[in-house]
């Protein structure tokens, strides 16, 4: 390739130095007179910097000298649109940047603000130890409900079993309801009261006896039930080491499961003394009076003596 023209149809191949070389000159190139190529009819891409000015009229950036910056028309009262920095002017002060992060009598931006932070998560902390708190109390109220659940979802026949004596103690005296000492007792012939046997928790140690035959019976006509509903009846009662059971009945029905008084307080062979302990059924009453019936039926083992009979309300053990 040589300087000059070399027969190019397209502006890209124009050599804007081609005036200075004879084969050049020999081509007709000539110094550019408005910023364009060396070439005749070359295409005027170059220009200098600040010649074109935007919203300048197309007359006046044609007709400035080459070289020169025509003067953008600027209406009355907008800022001049020739801006420099005060520090390209001769003596001006010289560029600085102010350091990041200054402290509070310098002038710079502040740092994060930890303080903040540290009070926010210090919030945070405290309130999920305040939901864990909640959220335990809600656990032991939900254990409880299902307790309760528990006993009413047991069949409504009976129940009888050895229950806690403080949990029975204390339900009793809680919901004041009827207690029947072995005295006011409606007994059956051949039945009678004693105090020979020590250990009975009725007032003055009193206890019913002849009740291991077939057809003894112990009637409570139980009065002042406040409602309808669900009731736990404990019997207090002695065997002389070995299991008993007796027949239950509620207002005329016979319960299907017997009044069981096993010897949980494993008492000796024929130690009623040390025989005393408790059971109980779960059963259902209707307000107002009722009448409530144990008895030694075909099939029972009656070998008890019987000392009090109460009621506790709801299903409880």
């Amino acid at each position: 390739m040589t300087a000059g023209n070399n027969g190019a149809s397209t502006p890209e191949d124009d050599d804007p130095f081609g005036y200075l070389y004879a084969d050049g000159q020999a081509n007709g190139a000539q110094p550019p007179s408005g910023g364009g190529y060396g070439y005749p009819n070359s295409i005027n891409r170059a220009r200098a910097v600040g010649q074109r000015q935007y919203g300048q009229p197309a007359q006046a950036a044609a007709t400035a000298p080459y070289g020169q910056v025509p003067q953008q028309a600027q209406a009355p009262g907008q800022p001049n649109t020739h801006y420099a920095a005060p520090e390209t002017f001769p003596g001006g002060p010289p560029t600085q940047q102010p350091p990041y992060g200054g402290g509070d009598g310098g002038g710079g931006r502040r740092g994060p603000n930890t303080k903040g932070l540290l009070i926010g998560a210090i919030a945070v902390v405290a309130a999920v130890v305040i939901g864990i708190g909640v959220a335990m109390m809600n656990g032991n109220g939900n254990d409880d409900d299902k307790a309760g659940n528990q006993a009413s979802s047991t069949p409504t026949t009976s129940q009888s079993s050895e229950p806690s004596p403080s949990s029975s103690n204390s339900a009793a005296s809680e919901d004041d309801l009827p207690k029947a000492d072995a005295k006011v007792l409606n007994l059956s012939p051949g039945m009678t009261t004693a105090t020979d046997v020590k250990g009975a928790k009725a007032d003055g140690g009193t206890y019913v006896t002849g009740f291991n035959q077939v057809g003894a019976a112990v009637t409570w006509n139980v009065d002042g039930i406040p409602k309808k509903g669900k009731y736990t009846m404990y019997v207090g009662y002695s065997v002389p080491g070995k299991d008993a059971t007796a027949t239950l009945t509620v207002n005329g029905t016979a319960a299907s499961t017997p009044v069981g008084m096993d010897n949980y307080a494993n008492a000796a062979e024929g130690d009623y003394e040390k025989g005393w302990t408790r059971t109980y059924n779960w059963i259902q009453l209707n307000p107002g009076t009722n009448t409530i019936k144990i008895s030694c039926e075909q099939g029972n083992q009656c070998d008890a003596l019987l000392d009090q009979v109460w009621l506790v309300k709801g299903w409880v053990k």
